[in-house]
């Protein structure tokens, strides 16, 4: 069970190893300019090589819950893998697959810190340096199982959360292959997660982007390689893609103020910022030469949080 690009390293891997007699995902939905409707980058796996594919719209109740219920029972799964599906899972499924642990979910942090929905879009927010995976149980909690395995990642000064995403979803199809191997061997343990140790990774809020150029670097820094950044240049958005920290001290100036001295930097309550990729408001994402090959950057040119400031 599993939607996004990240899960997909995990099919991969149990199809080479394993007898995959389904995928679960969520539907298809409208993407781009155009509202498409796109199928999940598992569906596409999936289907490449054959897989049935099923994609209830809800697992709890109505119709589609009926139906992936039967079908769950006719399938009768020895074990459940779980990578970023996306819907919670009732307590019918906990309970379906003939081994035990039945459900085993591989979560992108190292629990049971940043528990939820965005753990790795949290983890790099809040500057950690090392994250990893947890493969663990599936219970009635979010996130709140015994944990069998977990590996270790360095998170890079400048490495943002999708750069860690892409090198996660790799780590997670290896633990997921050890665990298996452990399980199969009869020596697999459960360790407890400690709940005075457990914090809480939720959803991404697109507010989160709208910068605070007064705020420490350290933090500006965080948040534009977690979920990218903006603020408002002569009233029109600027997005921040990429930084890099510097030592440079803010003596003077404004806070968002941009500065081109070999190369394009902005002030933050302490330090400034270099900016390394941006994508002006109708334009395409491009490197910070690029952009000022195009634009005159002034003592007034500052990145301010509305847009008629």
């Amino acid at each position: 069970m599993g939607t996004p690009e990240f899960a997909v390293p995990c099919l991969r891997e149990l199809l080479r190893t394993e007898e995959v007699a389904a995928v679960f995902t969520k539907p298809d939905k409208p993407k781009g300019r155009g509202n498409k409707m796109q199928p999940s980058p598992v569906k596409v796996f999936a289907q490449s090589h054959n897989i049935p594919v099923y994609e209830p719209r809800s697992l709890k109740s109505g119709e589609d819950a009926e139906k992936a219920y039967e079908l769950l029972k006719n399938i009768a799964p020895d074990l459940i893998i779980v990578a970023a599906y996306g819907q919670i899972l009732p307590e019918w499924i906990l309970e379906l697959p003939a081994l035990s642990p039945k459900c085993i979910n591989l979560h992108g942090s190292l629990l049971p810190k940043y528990r939820g929905a965005a753990p790795i879009e949290r983890a790099v927010m809040e500057g950690e340096t090392e994250t990893g995976i947890t493969a663990m149980v599936m219970a009635k909690g979010v996130d709140t199982g015994d944990m069998l395995l977990t590996e270790k990642t360095l998170i890079g000064i400048d490495e943002t959360a999708f750069e860690l995403r892409q090198r996660l979803s790799e780590i997670a199809a290896k633990t997921m292959l050890k665990t298996l191997d452990i399980l199969k061997s009869g020596s697999l343990k459960r360790d407890i997660q400690i709940e005075t140790d457990a914090t809480f990774a939720p959803m991404i809020d697109k507010g989160l982007s709208l910068i605070n150029f007064s705020d420490l670097s350290d933090t500006v820094h965080n948040v534009i390689r977690a979920v990218s950044g903006y603020g408002f240049l002569d009233g029109k958005r600027l997005k921040l893609f990429r930084t890099h920290k510097t030592n440079i001290p803010v003596k003077d100036g404004k806070p968002g103020q941009l500065i081109s001295d070999n190369g394009l930097y902005i002030n933050c309550g302490d330090y400034r910022l270099q900016i390394l990729e941006l994508q002006p408001e109708g334009g395409k994402r491009i490197k910070a030469d690029d952009f000022l090959r195009g634009h005159k950057i002034t003592s007034e040119s500052v990145l301010r949080r509305e847009q008629n400031e």
